[in-house]
């Protein structure tokens, strides 16, 4: 390491001088292909409970690419009758059930290297990457971003207002007047989230000129 690699990571650790730019990032955001996600799950334990459904949206020149939507049902050994009441999914109800492995090789063929966006992102993806270890796959390395964190970003600061500590898909469609039809399916939670991330970035490129990088940090 040089003297001058060595004073730049000194700075970085002391938090006067920010990360590098990650130059794959320095693009604009319309640029990017971004995957907007959402799975419907069995219930909220990572460990005991599986994917229903996974749901996904190309993303990219600020436009939602409908036509190319990703949405399968997982056959399912383990079932949990009291989330039906949320997801609506029961076992008969889908003719197309598919295993777990093959839904999982098409979602990682649809992702590719995409940049991911979920609502509460942290929960899908260690939903999915459970799901690929279960099945001797790597799991993801794509980057994430999630709007719940990103909003956070458009809101205005004051000691007036009271804030939350989380924000829920509902609260975005409130805030941004996305209609809440098909809410609690995989692929309509994905459309709601993504018009929900155009919107929140429309609002931060009302603050300053942002590139794809700026989201990251």
């Amino acid at each position: 390491m040089t003297i001058k690699q060595k004073i730049i990571e000194s700075l970085q650790i002391l938090g006067i001088l920010e990360e590098p730019i990650d130059e794959s990032l320095n693009i604009p955001i319309e640029s990017a292909r971004f995957v907007v996600l959402d799975t419907e799950t069995t219930g909220f334990d990572y460990d005991a409970d599986r994917i229903l459904c996974i749901g996904a949206l190309v993303l990219q020149n600020g436009t939602i690419n409908v036509q190319d939507s990703f949405e399968h049902y997982i056959d399912q050994e383990h079932f949990d009758k009291s989330s039906v009441e949320i997801h609506g999914i029961i076992r008969r109800d889908v003719l197309n059930h598919k295993s777990e492995i093959e839904v999982l090789q098409l979602f990682l063929d649809y992702l590719g290297d995409s940049i991911i966006i979920a609502h509460h992102t942290k929960f899908d993806v260690t939903m999915i990457n459970n799901a690929l270890e279960r099945n001797g796959l790597d799991k993801l390395r794509n980057k994430t971003l999630d709007t719940a964190v990103l909003y956070k970003r458009t809101l205005i600061k004051s000691n007036l207002l009271q804030y939350k500590d989380h924000y829920t898909l509902d609260d975005l469609a409130d805030k941004f007047d996305i209609s809440k039809k098909d809410r609690h399916t995989a692929i309509g939670d994905a459309y709601i989230t993504a018009i929900a991330f155009l919107k929140i970035i429309k609002k931060l490129k009302e603050k300053n000129p942002i590139m794809l990088y700026h989201l990251f940090r």
